[in-house]
This record gives structure tokens, sequence and C-alpha cells, in this order.
């Protein structure tokens, strides 16, 4: 074939939609990137679970490695039979055939999003992916608050508010999401939040996304997640997958479980039917695992109660170095993340750093001293909050040995490599703030 001449070729004019990196993929990359300069690092912005895989989970994933077939939309009859097994233990009687399952739980919910149409109510804060998907489709996000200390969860009151406002606009609201518990607080919702936000939904014919990934990172073993199912099993659709209760994340494996009756049977439908043109269905060699994962055999569930005490153990100590620091810091309690507030060092902040934004705050942390943390605004928050997400799951170390010994260690705040760890986010704090709860007027 002969070589096109330059006068022949023209440039191309159509410009490609602009869409950022999701910001918890951005400081993960930026911290590689300073790790490879050989620049010191400290990994609290990657939303990771942190442990090894289980070797049980391993095997099981061997022993369908030679299957090449596409297998149903919604997953395979296993998958889809085990995983309606684990909600109807956790008090959600579920029925094989409301079970699809995916690439994932994010392309599940951009699938959702998308059958579903119209604005949804998104929690400020929340993870960062709601808003972003929504804003893909065309349908902007409502933020809204969620009461304090309860994380993850609109504020019905504010819900029920945006419902007329959104409806006087001509844009009226079609779902809600919820997460329980919350990514990026840690935080959880009471029950009584969640019965009047089900009441909110009901009144204005909401559908409720009820991401319940962390809920068997509990932090309290006695305690448990009070799902909107509960009270709104018509109009719930309840998501979860193998990335953080058993760290698998890298093998995209979500599912929905989606409500019984004529709505659910519908939008079943329609979600299949947009997997079918995007992903025609999960890895099965990955659906056999997760199907195994689902039934809950007494080795994996023994290494969540390991990891939920390790989660718990280590997000407690990152949460005292916060508080000493001057911080406030909601009290965690699932999955691995802590929200602390440093407002209380705004004066100090600003006239030893000029930092007056999240933005600005997380730079220099990331810039100045190599600590990865992603800034409230990037979850929705006001952008002159000085509020952060940090995730220490990456601190329980550098290899697999490492990480298996915090996993069996009744202290792993006090391992070595954790502790050198915690100390240098003392001595960042420090450096920062130094000298910040004395007044102005006598340091300056």
């Amino acid at each position: 074939m002969p070589a096109l001449s330059p006068s022949t070729l023209r440039p191309v004019q159509t410009t490609p939609r602009p869409v950022a990196l999701s910001a918890t993929l951005a400081v993960n990359e930026a911290l590689a990137r300073r790790a490879r300069a050989g620049l010191p690092v400290l990994p609290l912005g990657f939303g990771e679970a942190g442990i090894p895989i289980h070797p049980a989970l391993v095997r099981a994933l061997s022993e369908a490695a030679d299957r090449g077939g596409y297998g149903p939309v919604a997953g395979s009859d296993e998958l889809r039979q085990a995983v309606a097994g684990y909600w109807t233990r956790r008090g959600l009687p579920t029925a094989p055939d409301r079970i699809v399952a995916g690439p994932g739980s994010k392309p599940l919910l951009f699938a959702l999003l998308l059958a579903l149409g119209g604005a949804v109510a998104v929690p400020a804060p929340s993870w960062v992916s709601y808003a972003a998907q929504a804003r893909l489709l065309d349908a902007d996000p409502v933020m809204i608050a969620t009461p304090p200390g309860e994380g993850g969860t609109p504020s019905p009151a504010l819900l029920a508010d945006a419902c007329v406002r959104a409806r006087a606009a001509g844009r009226p609201l079609r779902a809600v999401v919820v997460t329980l518990p919350d990514n990026p607080t840690g935080t959880l919702a009471s029950a009584g939040t969640i019965q009047k936000l089900c009441e909110v939904a009901r009144d204005n014919d909401l559908v409720i996304i009820s991401d319940e990934i962390y809920r068997d990172l509990l932090h309290d073993p006695a305690q448990t997640v009070q799902s909107p199912a509960l009270w709104a099993p018509e109009r719930t659709v309840v998501s979860t997958a193998l990335s953080k209760n058993l760290a698998a994340g890298g093998w995209r494996l979500g599912v929905l479980r989606l409500p019984e009756g004529p709505f659910g049977a519908r939008l079943r439908d329609s979600v299949v039917g947009i997997a079918s043109e995007i992903w025609s269905s999960a890895p099965a060699p990955v659906q056999h695992a997760a199907a195994y994962a689902f039934t809950e055999p007494e080795e994996l569930v023994e290494r969540i109660d390991l990891s939920r005490r390790l989660h718990a153990s280590v997000v407690r100590a990152v949460a005292d170095r916060f508080t000493v620091a001057g911080a406030t810091v909601p009290r965690p309690r699932g999955g691995f993340y802590l929200y602390p507030d440093l407002d209380p060092l705004r004066d100090r902040l600003r006239a030893d750093h000029g930092v007056t934004t999240g933005a600005e705050l997380t730079g220099l942390l990331l810039k100045d001293y190599g600590v990865g943390v992603l800034p409230g605004s990037a979850f929705g928050d006001a952008t002159d909050a000085l509020r952060m997400r940090v995730a220490p799951s990456l601190l329980y170390g550098a290899d697999d040995e490492q990480r298996l010994a915090a996993l069996e260690s009744s202290d792993p705040a006090s391992l070595p490599w954790i502790a050198t760890a915690l100390d240098r986010l003392s001595e960042v704090l420090s450096d920062l703030t130094r000298d910040a709860l004395e007044p102005l007027s006598e340091v300056c």
C-alpha cells in the first residue's frame, strides 16, 4: 500500500467529550509517579481494601479458568442462586431471578441510572462516581446534605423539599442514592433516618438505590445495616460486590438485587437489555469464584471478620492522629475511611500556607509531603470546606507477608511498618499545623 502524503492527511475536527479521570484513581496515579521518582509517599487516597485475595477464592477462579463462553447476561444460575441466599440470610428474602451480575458495581450503577432516566438525588458528600455518572447521562445530580454524623443518606426533610423544587422546575427526581455504611465518611445512617427516607421516596415515587458494598465491614460485629429494602421493598435496588469485603476489586464482579413485583421485573428487563449491549456478561471464571464467595463458607467469613477488625483498628488510629492535631473527626463505624475536618485550623492554614479550600489543602499535602488524600469537594462538599477523605488501607503492608501479619494481629497499629506510617502522618500534621491552637496574635 503506498504511503499517504502529508497533504492527503487532514486534522480531525471532532472534539471528544472531556471527562476527567476519577479523583480516586487520579490520586493513586499521582502517588505512583512520585514513588517511581524516588520521592516518599504516604498513600491515603485510594479506596482499596489492602489485603490479599484468600487462597480459596484463587482456587475457585482457577477451577473455572477454562470457561470461555459468554453465559447468561444476568449472570450464571450458580451465581444468582448464591447471591439470593446471601441477601436472604440478611433478612431480605430474594429470588434468583431478581439478581443481575455485571463486571463491577460501577457499570451496574451506570446501567441502572440509564434504565431509570431522569434526575437523581445524591448525598453530599458521597462517592465520586454517583454524581459523575449522572452527569455522563446528562442528568445533573441533585446534591443533598446528610444529617450530622449520618453520612451516605440525604436528609429526608431536604430530600422532600428537593422533590418539590425539582417538579416545579420540570425535572422531577426519579431516584435517590444511599450508601450504607458510607464512603467517604465511614459513618452509618440510623434506622430512623432510613425509615423517614423511605417515606419520602414512597410519597414522591422515587427509586432507592442502596449501595451496601461495605455492609459486611461494620466495625462493631454486633451491629447490622438497616437496608431501605426492609421498609420500601417495592422500590429499593441493593448493590454489592467482591471488591471491599474480600479485596477482589481487580476481579470486577458486582451484583444488583432488584425489587419484587411488576416494577422490579420491568427494571430487570431494562438493565439486562442495557448490559447485553455493553458488556454481554461478566467473566465466567470470576462468576464461579463469586458464587463460592456468596455462599459464605467458613474460611471466607473468618477472613472478612479479620479484615473488619483490621480496618477498624487502623482507621481509629489514624482518626486519633488527626484529632490530636486539632481536626474534628466524625466517628467511623464501617469500611476503611475517615473524613477529618480541619476547619478548626483554618486561620493557621491560611496564615502559614495560604490555604483556603480543600483542594489547596490536599494539593499542599501531596506536593510538600507526599501525602495522598482527596478533598471533600471531590465528593460534592463545598469548595471552601477543609474536609478530606482519608483511606488508610494501603498502609497494611508492602507485600502479602506484611498484610497477612496485619490481618492476624490483635493490634495492627503497633506493627512496625504501620506504626512508622502513623508517626509520619503525625509529623506531617504537626508541621502543617504547628502551634495551630495558639492565638494567631501570639505567634505572628
